[in-house]
Order: C-alpha cells, then structure tokens, then sequence
C-alpha cells in the first residue's frame, strides 16, 4: 500500500466534523435542488391544471425512480471503488472505475429512453392510470423520456465528483439545471400556455444542462488524469462497480415496484371508498416528492460521508470509520426529527403548495401525510446503514439492508393488509415498514462495528 497517498489525503486525516460538513453541506444541496426538478414541476402543475396532473406525474414518477436506481447503482458504486482504490494506492484502477460507469450510464440511458418511447401507452397503463390521468401521463412521459440519458448521467456523475473532493462544482451544476427549470417551468406553462407538456420540456433542458456541465468537468479532475482508454467500457470494472452499488440499486428499484403496486392498490381500494381513485393517486405522488425532499438530505449526508468511510476502511484507519458513522447518525436523526415536527403540524399548508382541492381532498391529504411520515426519524437511520456497507466494500450487506425494507416488509404488507382493512391497510403499510425496517439495519451495524478490528 502506498504510504504517502494515505497520509496526503486529507480524508485519512482531517477533522471528521469538517469533513463531513465541507462534503456533505454541497452533497445536500445539490441533492435537495435535484429532488426540486420534480417537486416543482409537481407544484406548477397542479397550479395550472390540478390535482388530475399532480395525479399524472405520479404515474410517470417510476420512470424517474429506475434512472435514479441505475444512476446511483453506477454513481455510488464507481465511486465508492473510485475512493477504495485511491485509498489502496491504485490510481490506475480508480481511473478505469470512473470512466467505465461514465460510459455504462450514457449507453443504458439511450436504450431506456428507445424503449419507454416504443411502450409507452402500455408502461403508463401497467403503472396504475385511470381513464382521466392517462393522456396527461402520456403527453409528460413522452416528452421527458428525451432527457433520460442526460438524467443517468448527472445522477451517476455527481457521486464521481464528489469522490474526487470537489463537492462543490457537483452542487453547482445540479443547482444550475435546477434554477434553469424553475424559471422555464412557468414561462412554457403560462406564458407560452403549452401545459403539462411545458413542464416536461423545462426539465429535459435543466437535465442536458446539468450534465454538460458534469461532462466538462473530466478533464479537470484533480486525484486522477483520464486519457480516452479510460472510457471504454470494462465488464471486470463495470461488475465491481455494480457489486458496490447494489444496495443502492435494491432500494431504488424496490421503490419502484412499491410505487406502482401503491398506484394500483390506490386505483383498486380507492374507487371502493367515498374518495374515489383519482385523488388518493394524487396525493400520494405529492407525499412522495415531500418524502424525496426528507431522503435528498439525507442521502447527502450519507454521500459527504461516503468517501471518508471509503478511503479510511481501504487504508485500514478503522477508529475513523466509526467515529465518522457515530457523527452520521446523531445528525440525520436531528434533522429527521425535526422535519417530522414540521410534516406533522403543517400537513394542509405544505399539501396546497401542489394546489387546491376540495375539503375531501385535503381531508385524506392531510390524514396520509401524517401517516406516511410517522417514522421517518427511524427512516433515516435505516437509509444511512443501508448505503454505508456499500461505501466499505460490502455490498451484499448493503443490499440486504435495503432488500429487507422494500421487498421483505413493504410489499408483503401492501398485498396483506388492505385485504383486511381496505384503502386503509395501504397508508398504514409505510409505517410498520419503517419501524421493521430500522430493527434490521441497526442490527446489521451492531454486528458490523462489533467485529470491525479496533485499531488501524
């Protein structure tokens, strides 16, 4: 192992509270301004048209969920391997890493974006649109299917950047395209009058945007120098780089079968209740863009600390790596808990914010809202375990972690209880989950830090 990388790298030996704070400070800026390109769309739209299009967007919203899986998967796992091999003293194989998920990210964006483009009707359908919200759906997908692969690539970059410690130009470029869609946002719906069909192309602008400026920063990268070999695809990397962001990849795409089983049920149970199945779809595609609000920061802590887990565990500094998870922890569920207060008092005035409805619209608005976020203090414990194995190299433990959540708890629950109880049993699946959930996850990092060694 090479002696002087360890020792000049500032994440083998700089305060872990500055660390965190100058990494994870952009990390969640830059998330929280990302997280805004659907939030916002979702408010102007129901500004505009109502909670018919808050409804579509929401059917539409898997498709952004798969990119984030396939963009974190390659983001988080190339660069956690980026900040592992640096910290063994193997540049060479930190270059391959990067260019190699670069590469993979604009390759499977294109064929997405063929393939959402040539099923689309039947894509919409399957994720749980009725009658009423299903051209809306179609007319904001069609378009934005364009932006997917500028999308994968800014999702999948901004990790690789961060990696290579400048946090900073990774939160500007994110905010750039986001700025850029929240002025453009209203211009095409109410100046230009093109509806829905205006947000969709605000957002695919902001996307290309953003990763043109990710693109540009290759070059300047400061721990590594790429030639164009480095971008040429490598099947032994590519499968490390998977294997390492797995758990990132479970979680969101277990999101995503969750959301359209969610959709659906709301469709099924919904139109058995006296509100009907438009609106409880529309409200939970506004509960969750709030909850992405809650995760973006909370991945950003969890991504400013990544490459200090990464770099200290390669270089064996292990007092580090628990120093800097205690830190992880005591500060998301700070900032959870007080996001909870906020999301439990102000239900009805955060939910007009996504426009107006009637008072048995807000009524179960308000009810889910509450419900939905009862536990997300517990949440963001369970989402820092699950993305902290994979920072050190076990991704198998990160993928269980978050396979238990979605798959193993939140599915079940979501095919069991509203059989028993109705529209009911759906809003209260989320809930129990996250309390399951939190068990397992705290139980894995026990065992983990248990048989850690003690010293470097």
């Amino acid at each position: 192992m090479d002696e002087e990388i360890k020792t000049a790298n500032p994440l083998g030996y700089k305060k872990i509270s500055k660390l965190l704070r100058s990494l994870a400070i952009p990390a969640i800026i830059a998330n929280l301004v990302n997280a805004l390109y659907n939030v916002v769309d979702q408010i102007f739209i129901g500004q505009g048209i109502g909670y018919l299009g808050n409804a579509a967007t929401n059917i539409a919203f898997p498709i952004t969920t798969i990119c984030l899986a396939i963009g974190l998967t390659l983001g988080i796992g190339g660069a956690s391997n980026f900040n592992l091999e640096l910290g063994r003293g193997n540049p060479e194989k930190s270059k391959h890493t990067a260019g190699t998920a670069a590469s993979a990210l604009i390759i499977i964006g294109i064929i997405l974006c063929i393939a959402i483009r040539i099923f689309l009707e039947p894509i919409m359908i399957s994720f749980g649109a009725t009658d009423k919200i299903l051209q809306y759906s179609m007319e904001y997908t069609g378009i934005t299917s364009y932006g997917i692969p500028f999308l994968l690539f800014s999702i999948g970059v901004n990790p690789l950047v961060r990696a290579d410690g400048n946090a900073r130009y990774s939160m500007i470029a994110i905010i750039t395209g986001a700025v850029l869609n929240t002025i453009l946002d209203p211009l095409f719906m109410f100046v230009f009058h093109w509806g829905i069909a205006g947000a969709a192309w605000a957002t695919v602008i902001s996307q290309v945007v953003s990763a043109s400026l990710l693109l540009i920063y290759f070059p300047r990268f400061k721990s590594v120098k790429f030639s164009l070999n480095d971008f040429i695809p490598q099947i032994h990397y590519l499968k490390r780089i998977i294997s390492l962001g797995f758990a990132s990849f479970i979680y969101q795409f277990s999101n995503m079968i969750v959301l359209i089983t969610t959709n659906n049920l709301l469709k099924l149970y919904g139109a058995k209740s006296v509100y009907g199945s438009d609106i409880p779809i529309a409200v939970f595609g506004i509960v969750m863009k709030i909850n992405v609000i809650f995760i973006a920061i909370v991945l950003g802590l969890v991504q400013g600390a990544q490459p200090i887990f990464g770099f200290n565990y390669g270089a064996k500094n292990y007092h580090r790596v628990r120093e800097t998870m205690r830190l992880l922890l005591k500060v998301t569920f700070c900032i959870a808990s007080i996001l909870f207060v906020i999301f439990q008092v102000f239900p009805r005035q955060i939910i007009s914010l996504f426009g107006e409805g009637d008072e048995l619209y807000f009524s179960f608005a308000t009810r889910y809202m509450r419900i939905f976020l009862l536990f997300i203090s517990l949440n963001s414990i369970q989402v820092s375990i699950a993305t902290f194995f994979p920072s050190i190299g076990k991704a198998i433990k990160g993928a269980t972690v978050s396979l238990a959540k979605q798959i193993l708890f939140l599915f079940p629950l979501l095919l069991i209880l509203p059989r028993f109880f109705g529209l009911e049993g759906v809003i209260y699946a989320t809930p129990v989950t996250d309390l399951l959930a939190f068990t397992v996850a705290i139980t894995f990092l026990i065992h983990e830090f248990k048989h850690m060694p003690k010293e470097c």
